[in-house]
């Protein structure tokens, strides 16, 4: 494992108002879990569908049809919770959570709110190399969506789509042990981050698919511990929501801006109302949505559809088994088997297709560091100038690990393995083939190199009594030697023959 410093919070202060205030953030994301059909349907979950043409009549709410649970939606809420170090509740229940919106044609959304099927796990958030956060999962229950409501395609009318209607959700709700919008945004990046090595949720925040709702309040100084000690909520100050937030750039100037909103009001002898809020970041503000319903405002109740939900251990135990290398694994092992630096090993595993790339090439080169750094700054590098990922790279793993095994063998030298990338990059091709057909294969004869050295050091008779004054000059023969072989001959042997030939 890494050798992690797990810090206290460092609660975030406002500055510019008249005392302190702490800032004590909780976040319930929204993830759809990643499968075919729907929680209690068979209709498709196909993103970008003719709206309404993935509607079930039991996602439609005709009379008589029956929910009928989709096992591979609790397979996959279960992963999401042995993947967070959660307590799995073999007994979980569904209850109607009764409300009423244009999109919901049930007139209730079918949730879980006294058992829910995953309990309490944690996430370990990186703020820093070496140092860590870790965020308490209070629960995770499974819930269907709802449709949507479309206002901007008619000026007199709204339209209803109800493709989302009934599509499988875990709603992850944390404990509120986020101190700051930078934390906020990390624990939802960290959090994404594993779901995707999951395979539960894709994570794409454009198409809604991981959608954030942020609880903010404020207190002073003492207050936090003082919530810690009781696990009384009312030290923390009066909590306001902020709605489906979806940008890890949002979230953070939404949580800034209510911030604030609350201890302006709070300085001016005023209290905060417990509402919930929309963000509007074209006015870079928070607007109140609706007063703040609690539990009893849903007439929350079983719902008489759906038995009990009970699973077996051994079904646990199975998944259990069956899970990936989680992203802290996969980066402790980098570090510890490559001797790569904790920010290359985080780079490489911060998505799961960069590290299924890298391992790829390892498959094809011995040597991890420099195979990391090839991976790291000339791929990654070009592909980010150009506004691709590793999905859309024209260099294959086995392309890469071609050139790094070329420099790594000697054949090639570093800045010839530059060249042959750029000719894979753009043209494709075998790099061993590319290096015997264009003579690029490296210089390791020493009388030839000799020779190189001997020409320019009779050549510059100045620059020789110049380099035995200061060794440090010895370089722009190396360059000179580099430049006259096209920089094919074997680095180590210009400097080493360069050095003896002026008795440095």
């Amino acid at each position: 494992m890494l050798d992690l410093s797990f810090e206290p919070p460092k609660p975030k202060v406002i500055a510019g108002a008249k005392y302190d205030w702490e800032l004590v953030i909780g976040m319930e994301i929204h993830a759809q879990i990643s499968t075919e059909a729907k929680l209690f349907s068979g209709a498709s979950t196909k993103f970008g569908a003719e709206p309404n043409s993935n509607v079930a009549f039991v996602d439609a709410a005709m009379p008589g049809m029956l929910p009928v649970i989709n096992e591979y939606c609790i397979e996959q809420a279960v992963r999401t919770g042995l993947g967070l170090k959660a307590e799995i509740n073999l007994k979980s229940a569904f209850d109607r959570k009764n409300y009423f919106y244009p999109d919901l044609p049930q007139g209730y959304q079918i949730s879980q709110l006294y058992h829910p099927l995953v309990g309490e796990g944690e996430v370990i958030v990186d703020m820093e190399p070496g140092i860590a956060r870790k965020v308490r999962i209070e629960r995770i229950h499974v819930e269907q969506d709802a449709g949507k409501s479309i206002h901007d395609m008619d000026p007199s009318m709204s339209f209803v789509d109800l493709n989302r209607t009934g599509v499988a959700l875990m709603e992850i709700v944390s404990r509120p042990d986020i101190r700051g919008p930078e934390e906020a945004a990390a624990y939802v990046v960290k959090l994404r981050q594993i779901l995707r090595y999951l395979g539960t949720c894709d994570g794409n925040m454009q198409n809604g698919n991981l959608r954030a709702d942020v609880n903010v309040s404020v207190c002073r100084p003492g207050q936090y511990e003082k919530y810690q000690e009781t696990q009384d909520f009312s030290h923390l100050g009066t909590r306001c929501e902020i709605k489906n937030m979806n940008s890890m750039r949002f979230i953070q100037q939404a949580i800034d801006y209510e911030a604030r909103r609350q201890i302006a009001i709070l300085e001016n002898g005023g209290s905060v109302d417990q509402e919930t809020r929309l963000y509007d970041p074209d006015k870079g503000e928070t607007r109140s949505m609706r007063s703040k319903e609690e539990a009893h405002d849903y007439r929350y109740f079983p719902d008489p559809d759906l038995l009990p939900l009970e699973i077996e251990q051994a079904w646990v135990d199975d998944i259990a088994a069956s899970l990936p290398e989680l992203p802290d694994e996969k980066k402790a092992r980098f570090v510890k088997d490559f001797g790569l630096s904790e920010y290359d090993a985080g780079v490489l595993t911060a998505e799961v297709v960069n590290s299924a790339y890298f391992e790829d090439v390892l498959k094809g080169c011995d040597d991890g560091k420099l195979a990391a750094n090839w991976v790291i700054n000339e791929l990654f590098g070009r592909l980010k100038k150009e506004g691709h990922d590793i999905t859309e790279s024209p260099v294959s793993p086995a392309q890469l690990a071609g050139i790094v095994s070329l420099i790594k063998k000697g054949d090639i030298s570093g800045k010839i393995g530059k060249d042959v990338f750029e000719i894979v990059y753009t043209e494709g091709g075998d790099p061993a083939k590319i290096v015997e057909e264009k003579g690029l294969k490296q210089v390791t004869d020493t009388g030839a190199i000799e020779a190189a050295v001997d020409e320019v050091i009779a050549a510059n008779p100045a620059q020789v009594e110049k380099a035995k004054q200061n060794p440090k000059l010895a370089g722009w023969f190396v360059g000179q030697v580099m430049k006259s072989t096209g920089g094919k001959a074997n680095p180590k042997a210009v400097n080493d023959i360069v050095a003896a030939k002026l008795g440095l």
